[in-house]
Formats: structure tokens, C-alpha cells, sequence
């Protein structure tokens, strides 16, 4: 957990943000929230140099990408998007052929959320969806969608794609990704990390990020930084070279190239000093894992996925999601009949933990 010093820092920040609106901290997403105070301070240092070269090639940039490499502790090419979409979608397109295909999970955001631009991007690419529990794949599942057709008139495998943390608030662990990679190997295929709160499961994991990547087998990674305080922008991290060619392209053609590319990267430099991003993603689990506690035993909520990152999911009954919603309390109910997903931001105080705790134990009594 973060630091008390950091914790007042937040508590004033929330407080400043608020303002006279009264704007209260919210649960139905980690893209609510703000920009934390160092990103902030490194887009303004940004601003105030003055002019710099376009589209990357200026000196913000340079330096985030030597950072990302020496964080990752490997050679590696970097490339900065808008958003988590194009980051995923360009990726798979990199990966993939219009007759290939990518196996994933079925709750992962690629099938569920990105409105067919990973099959638009890549030309047509499918989506092979499969099962596993606690939303993540494993061997077995991979091994079965690969093997389960071999002729022509089937799209041919060439991806794996994983999200870390998962959809339902779990981590791969480095063994998990490491039995994938294994699998992977043997089949052919590439490896790609949908890593929205890849901050978030390398806090939960407590290992370095180059374990839990590329010498698990991860051969590229979108490198999530908006949930986690930064204003915009996603790092597409390639650890096997050979597949960012001409990469850049594919972001021009995309509409992802952004001329004032430093106003995208600058932010990254605030948090990756002195571990400003991974402390923020474990004051965020931590806030996650104070909810859960509050609540776990009671009669009227069932606990869905033991939180592992910054989410928890709650099993409800309609008249205690109605009597939240109806208290201002802000959270989305798309799991099942019953499920609520309750996410923790890297600001979130915990007496609002708290107050939305003491919200659930009333309505559940």
C-alpha cells in the first residue's frame, strides 16, 4: 500500500477535484478518475520546453522509451496510441493475416468490447473464443481450439491473446503464462498481453515486469497507463522486434500517430520514476481488497472472483443494486443476472470504500 504521506496527497487531490460540484468519487470504472499529480507535472514540463519535433521524434518520447526498456530490462520497440482499442486491434493486425485467427478468452474485452476493430484492423481476422475459469484461458482450452480442425476452410491459429489483470479482476501467474507460452511454442503461435491494469497484476504478483512478460514467452504488450493516471494513451511494447515492423505504418494509417506525440509520452515519465505507477496500482488493489473484506461475509452478497487486482464482483440481489444506484453509487451490472463489478482507481479514498461498504451491509440487512 502506498505510503500516508501519498494517501493525504490523494485526499487533498480528491478533495480539490470535487470543488464546489460536489463530485464524489465513483466505482464503475478506473477510467473515471483523473490524472494523478506526477503525470500532470510531466505533461506541463513537457508544454514548457518550448517547440520539439512531430510525430515522435522528440526528446519526451526518446527518453519514455529508454525508461519502458529499462523497466522491461530488455531491448525492445515502443510505440505510444490514443487508446486501449487501436492498441489491441494494431497489435492483432500485426500478428495476424485476414485467414488467421486469435485465441482468447471469452470474456475478454477484444470479443466484448472493442466493436469488431480487432477483426476490422487485421482485415478480417476471427476470434476464437474460449473458456477457463476465473476469465482466464489455459493450456487446455488453447490446445483444443487449435487442434479441433486443421483443413483449409478453417481460419488458421496464429495468435493467443491474454488479458492481465483479467476482465473479472484475476492475474495470470508467471507460471500460468509461462504453461501458455509452452503451448504456444508448440503451435506456433505469437503471444499478445492486453495489459489495460498491467499494473495493477504486477503489483498483485510482486515480481518484476520482465517475468511476467517476455521470459514467460509474451512476445508483445499493451502496456496500460490511462486507468492507472495517466490522461491518454496506451504503450504498445513489441519484446520480439521482428513483429513491430513496419508497425508504425499500420498506427499512421490508423489515425494513432499523434503529431504533438510528447503531450502522450510525457505523462509516462512521471510515473515511471520511483515506482509512481506500481505504488498507485497497489493503493488501488489494496482499496479493492478493503471492499471485499467489508463484505465478503454477508448474507446477501456473494462474492463472484476473489479480487486479485483492483476489481471486485458482487453477486446482488436486484433490490440492493437498485437501492445503490438509487444512494448516487455509480457500478456496472453486465455479469450474469446478478453481477456487479466494482473497480478501485489509484485516487479512490478509503473512507469512500468505506461509505460505499456501509451502503451494501445496510441494503443486504
Amino acid at each position: 500500500m502506498i505510503g500516508l504521506a501519498l494517501v493525504h496527497e490523494l485526499r487533498n487531490l480528491s478533495r480539490h477535484q470535487q470543488g464546489d460540484q460536489g463530485m464524489a468519487q465513483q466505482f464503475a470504472s478506473d477510467n473515471t478518475a483523473g490524472v494523478c499529480p506526477e503525470a500532470m507535472a510531466a505533461f506541463v514540463r513537457a508544454n514548457e520546453t518550448g517547440h520539439e519535433v512531430s510525430y515522435g521524434d522528440d526528446t519526451w518520447t526518446a527518453e519514455v522509451c529508454e525508461r519502458i526498456r529499462d523497466l522491461f530490462e530488455t531491448d525492445c520497440e515502443v510505440f505510444f496510441v490514443f487508446n486501449g482499442t487501436a492498441a489491441n486491434s494494431l497489435v492483432l493486425a500485426a500478428l495476424c493475416r485476414s485467414y488467421h485467427s486469435v485465441i482468447c478468452h471469452e470474456k475478454a474485452h477484444i470479443v466484448n468490447d472493442e466493436c469488431g476493430a480487432p477483426e476490422f484492423f487485421s482485415g478480417g481476422s476471427k476470434l476464437l473464443a474460449g473458456d477457463g475459469p476465473d476469465g482466464k484461458l489455459t493450456p487446455d482450452a488453447i490446445e483444443r481450439l487449435v487442434t479441433q480442425r486443421d483443413d483449409i476452410h478453417y481460419p488458421k491459429p496464429k495468435a493467443i491473446s491474454l488479458t492481465q489483470a483479467t476482465e473479472v479482476g484475476t492475474v495470470y501467474s508467471v507460471e500460468e503464462v509461462r504453461a501458455i507460452s509452452v503451448m504456444a511454442k508448440r503451435h506456433n503461435l505469437h503471444i499478445h498481453m492486453d495489459g489495460a491494469r498491467f499494473a495493477n497484476a504486477v503489483a498483485s504478483l510482486d515480481v518484476s515486469p520482465a517475468d511476467i512478460t517476455w521470459r514467460a514467452g509474451v512476445d508483445v504488450l499493451v502496456f496500460g497507463g490511462t486507468k492507472n493516471g495517466l490522461p491518454v494513451g496506451e504503450a504498445v511494447v513489441f519484446f520480439n522486434k521482428a513483429l513491430a515492423e513496419d508497425f508504425a505504418y499500420r498506427a499512421k494509417q490508423a489515425g494513432q500517430l499523434a503529431s504533438k506525440m510528447r503531450f502522450i509520452s510525457a505523462p509516462w515519465l512521471g510515473v515511471l520514476k520511483d515506482d509512481v505507477w506500481l505504488n498507485y496500482a497497489r493503493h488501488a488493489n489494496a482499496m479493492a481488497r478493503r471492499l471485499h473484506d467489508r463484505v465478503k461475509d454477508l448474507d446477501g452478497a456473494v462474492v463472484m472472483f476473489e479480487p486479485q487486482a483492483n476489481g471486485v464482483f458482487l453477486d446482488l440481489p436486484e433490490a440492493v443494486r437498485e437501492g445503490l444506484w438509487a444512494r448516487g453509487w455509480k457500478f456496472y451490472a453486465f455479469i450474469g443476472v446478478r453481477g456487479c463489478r466494482f473497480m478501485c482507481s489509484w485516487d479512490l479514498l478509503p473512507e469512500t470504500v468505506d461509505r460505499l461498504a456501509d451502503d451494501i451491509i445496510e441494503l443486504c440487512s
